[in-house]
């Protein structure tokens, strides 16, 4: 293909780092290694360009390796302006991979790295949060022709996804890979708390053990980030507006209340909900001296920054991802990683166990649409068989063994005239 840039990564020398990042990542992705290996031997994916929006990290890499072992080509930017890992980026492009990402885009760059993905026009999407989706579908749709469908790794996404399937916006296949139970209960919940906690305490290092921690939202997210907060210590208080989920928060043992009456008493503030504007100036008017500010939303959108800049008379910059804003009173409120995702921006993201389970379901569900007759445009949930095959494959790598159904059992599960014996 001719085009006049093939990557585009910040330091191409920090290549040899990156490759002993990714080699890390890999020991402990089990199952995307086994799918990597007949992938090589297969090459289900010759003759397959991969576009993919995705966070540039070591685990992502693992990924990516997988794909080129079953023949892909791919083009890969960064999902998020401040998640990239340099080093990581620079040994994918060593690799051949069209990589365009860097640590520390402004908004253009970002979306400069999304048109230069499409340049290649991709037969299948990998997206964190729908911004390639969006952008073929509004400003590239010459790509749409060539593209046989994709995949969506995030809450925030395939809501965004849904809604375009709804107004029958979506021109192509979908495969909702945020919803397989093997991503949603894992990724979601152990990563995004561990990771989380992790980005918290990297870029302030304070004590959790006492302080009031206020969780917006109570989703897989949340939950996640909840556990973790309340085994450190903390008095964790969740803040929802499903009623469902506010009942399942008291169940578990958290206190639950608006986040008007959790403003004034919180010491932590944590959103996880994938909506706007769930911090405004109405809470940070309430919010104690010294109260922390933190996102694990996908987008910067969650904490309303803008109404923090107003608020505020002067701000600087205290450590890496730690920014102090004073407001016209003398309270000092903290906004972490400029209200980017938190775990990525100020730590390093999900650790590679649970990517795993995430990334093979990605790889798998890549394989699945190209050898499936073109779907018609709508978001799909990931096949049962491929969710089971990832969880049977995760459980093989850990040493663990379960049972297995007799054919009586089989029976009585498929039949209704047995009842009560």
């Amino acid at each position: 293909m001719n085009l006049v840039e093939s990557f585009k990564v910040k330091d191409e020398s920090l290549a040899s780092k990156g490759t002993l990042q990714i080699e890390w990542a890999s020991k402990h992705m089990p199952v995307l290694n086994q799918i990597k290996k007949r992938f090589s031997e297969e090459k289900p994916l010759k003759n397959v360009t991969v576009g993919a929006c995705l966070h540039v990290t070591k685990e992502t890499a693992v990924l990516i390796e997988a794909l080129l072992a079953g023949g892909a080509e791919i083009a890969l930017c960064g999902s998020n302006p401040l998640s990239t890992q340099d080093d990581v980026a620079a040994a994918l492009a060593e690799k051949g991979v069209h990589v365009f990402a860097w640590r520390g885009q402004t908004t253009e760059e970002y979306y400069w790295c999304i048109e230069k993905v499409l340049d290649y026009k991709p037969t299948v999407t990998l997206d964190d949060g729908a911004d390639l989706v969006s952008t073929i579908h509004s400003k590239r749709t010459e790509v749409l022709p060539n593209t046989k469908g994709g995949t969506e790794e995030t809450t925030t996404g395939v809501l965004r996804l849904r809604a375009m399937e709804k107004t029958g916006a979506l021109k192509y296949a979908i495969i909702a890979v945020n919803d397989a139970y093997t991503k949603y209960l894992f990724d979601n919940r152990y990563g995004t708390g561990q990771s989380t906690i992790d980005g918290i305490l990297r870029a302030t290092n304070i004590l959790l053990a006492g302080k009031n921690f206020v969780v917006c939202g109570y989703g897989w997210c949340g939950r996640g980030v909840a556990m973790r907060a309340k085994g450190m210590g903390a008095n964790v208080i969740i803040t929802e507006v499903n009623p469902l989920r506010a009942l399942e928060a008291v169940m578990d043992g958290f206190r639950v209340m608006p986040i008007n009456e959790a403003a004034a008493i919180g010491d932590i503030f944590v959103t996880t909900t994938g909506d706007i504007n769930v911090i405004r100036a109405e809470h940070m008017h309430k919010m104690k001296d010294g109260a922390i500010l933190a996102n694990s939303g996908h987008f910067n959108v969650e904490i309303n920054i803008k109404n923090l800049e107003d608020l505020a008379v002067s701000r600087k910059t205290l450590r890496s991802n730690l920014e102090e804003f004073t407001l016209k009173d003398g309270r000092k409120l903290y906004l972490l990683a400029e209200g980017r995702l938190v775990n990525l921006a100020a730590a390093e993201g999900h650790p590679s166990e649970v990517m795993d389970m995430s990334f093979a379901n990605q790889a798998l569900s890549v394989e699945y649409l190209i050898k499936t007759e073109k779907m018609p445009p709508k978001v799909y949930t990931v096949p049962k068989e491929i969710d089971e095959t990832v969880a049977q494959l995760k459980l093989e790598a850990m040493g663990i063994k379960i049972d297995a159904l007799t054919e009586e059992q089989k029976k009585y599960l498929a039949t209704w005239e047995m009842g009560t014996i």
